[in-house]
């Protein structure tokens, strides 16, 4: 191993926690827009509570807080990566289904794949399963 890999291998923990704690803070705020009108996306007016995109807000929510906190990270993570493969092959591969970019996929499929990676490999060096004792 190379000292530079093994100089970066030490941050490894950290750096899964940044990027749980961004991701679901970015996820977060897709249910606050749907939910709250925080911040405020024309497209969600008048959005129903009991429709699949008010399901989704409360996933998002939900989901994106116990995630940014690493509470039940891995369960939690694995069904919004679900969560996300459905919202993409339901809202965008109709239109082109292996080019998000011309779809409008791309934050459903990366979302999804970061959320799938969390699952495996758990919530880092700053998440609350660990400091709770549970599995991280």
């Amino acid at each position: 191993m190379t000292n530079t890999n093994h100089n970066l291998k030490r941050f490894k923990p950290v750096l899964l926690s940044i990027l749980r704690i961004t991701s679901a803070y970015m996820f977060m705020l897709h249910g606050t827009a749907k939910l709250f009108a925080l911040p405020h996306i024309e497209m969600f007016d008048g959005l129903q509570l009991m429709s699949i995109y008010g399901l989704a807000g409360i996933l998002e929510v939900v989901g994106g807080t116990l995630l940014l906190l690493g509470l039940f990270t891995r369960p939690v993570a694995f069904i919004l990566s679900g969560m996300m493969a459905v919202a993409y092959f339901m809202a965008h591969a109709a239109q082109a289904p292996l080019l998000p970019l011309m779809n409008g996929g791309e934050p459903a499929a990366l979302f999804c794949f970061i959320f799938l990676y969390i699952a495996a490999a758990g919530g880092g060096a700053w998440a609350l399963d660990k400091k709770l004792g549970k599995k991280a």
